[in-house]
């Protein structure tokens, strides 16, 4: 854990030039040579390459509807029962921002027209661990913005299935179609189209480096929601935040992987001490303990600076995914905050309320990318279509002018396409 003092010490640790979801040279030559093992050899591809990767003989690509729908049954009923309250907080939330997008919409009738996207792919990491929330943040987006087709594709375990906590998020969040299929090859698949897997309009959902440069690798072929790397967490507190609050959050964080970032920046010396001795004092009962540790010595800061001001614009500078406001002034700073994923103002907002159950989906920019990306939303499934409509007045008072500009740049049929309705409705 890195322990600065000072404005000008953080800012030199918090400034990013790279996002680390972009991957190394290496990592792009061993994803370009899967997209195009899949591309050239399609079902048989999938079957070679998730034998290769996930250690998995499949004897299906495709997972059976009666499967998906049989999940239900099979796991704990406390975790269905979570399952299903989080997905109605998450269905809440974004049909709430539908309706508000529709009402802009109608201050814009007969000029655009809103059109949900027709296939949606969403990514879903697995193998060594499931993720079933993950399915459920992605999914229940797509499906109350109006996608016609969601599908979904994941890791196999050994055994070549899905777990059923995966299966049973898919049920609930109404996927329509289950693949088990990873890593750079299930995007791929979803980017091109195989046999068994639909060619989508989009791909959305987070995954390692592999998926992340897979993803940008196929943009074109299919858009994409963005690059979300490495988890990474910035909280400011002042000298009244809890520390036990502050640590369990950086733990938190540390626990994803040894590539996620945990980042405190306080205006109170002692309550960086308190932090530092917290986490210590924690990390000797936490199971994934190798992990956090490695995260917090390679990746963990903690910063001393002056102001609440200058944490604000130390958070700006590193747009983090998550970012944790621990004062009682936090929302009075909210109008200065410019670039973050989502904001967890108070004390009884922590990073793994928003994970599951808040509302707002957990895919969220990370890398720095929060200066000009968006959380996953109802926006990421729709799209726009102008409507140009020319009466007489408009040709009259404007045609002169689009005339004049395509002769200035050249374009003599471009002014004579114009003009040609000009003379006729003269």
């Amino acid at each position: 854990m890195r322990l600065v003092s000072g404005f000008a010490a953080a800012k030199k640790l918090l400034e990013r030039r790279v996002n680390p979801a972009a991957g190394s040279a290496g990592v792009e030559a061993a994803v370009k040579a899967v997209i195009d093992e899949v591309v050239r050899g399609g079902d048989a591809a999938l079957k070679r390459l998730t034998a290769k990767y996930d250690n998995a003989d499949l004897k299906a690509i495709e997972v059976l509807a009666a499967e998906i729908a049989e999940a239900r049954n099979t796991i704990a009923s406390d975790l269905l029962s979570a399952l299903e309250a989080a997905a109605g907080r998450i269905r809440a939330y974004h049909e709430e921002q539908r309706d508000a997008v529709a009402a802009a919409i109608i201050a814009m009738r007969g000029k655009q027209l809103l059109r949900p996207l027709e296939r949606v792919g969403v990514y879903a990491p697995g193998g060594k661990a499931w993720y079933p929330s993950t399915v459920l943040m992605t999914a229940i987006p797509a499906r109350v913005a109006g996608v016609d087709e969601v599908i979904l594709a994941t890791p196999p375990g050994p055994d070549g299935k899905i777990p059923a906590p995966t299966l049973a998020a898919a049920s609930i969040a109404g996927v329509d179609r289950v693949f088990s299929i990873g890593g750079a090859q299930a995007i791929a698949a979803m980017a091109y189209g195989t046999e068994s897997v639909p060619r989508v309009d989009k791909i959305c959902g987070p995954g390692n480096v592999y998926v992340m440069t897979a993803k940008r690798l196929v943009y074109g072929a299919a858009a994409i929601d963005g690059l979300q790397g490495p988890s990474e967490v910035l909280i400011i507190a002042d000298a009244t935040a809890n520390p036990e609050y502050c640590a369990a959050d950086m733990l938190a964080q540390a626990e994803h992987d040894a590539m996620a970032q945990s980042v405190l920046v306080t205006t109170s010396q002692a309550l960086a001490r308190q932090v530092l001795g917290l986490i210590k004092d924690k990390l000797a009962g936490l199971e994934r303990r190798e992990i956090i540790e490695k995260s917090l010595e390679e990746r963990g800061v903690i910063a001393i600076v002056d102001t609440l001001d200058e944490a604000v614009e130390l958070a700006n500078l590193y747009a983090p995914e998550h970012l944790c406001f621990l004062s009682s002034d936090a929302r009075e700073y909210l109008p200065k905050i410019r670039h973050a994923g989502c904001v967890f103002i108070g004390e009884r907002a922590t990073v793994a309320v928003g994970d599951y159950v808040a509302g707002p989906s957990h895919a969220l920019p990370t890398g720095g990318t929060a200066r000009f990306s968006s959380p996953l939303n109802i926006l990421d499934f729709v799209k726009i279509i102008d409507v140009v409509d020319v009466d007489d007045d408009m040709l009259k008072n404007f045609g002169p002018v689009a005339v004049s500009i395509a002769r200035a740049e050249g374009l003599e049929s471009h002014a004579q396409a114009v003009e040609v309705r000009m003379k006729a409705d003269a």
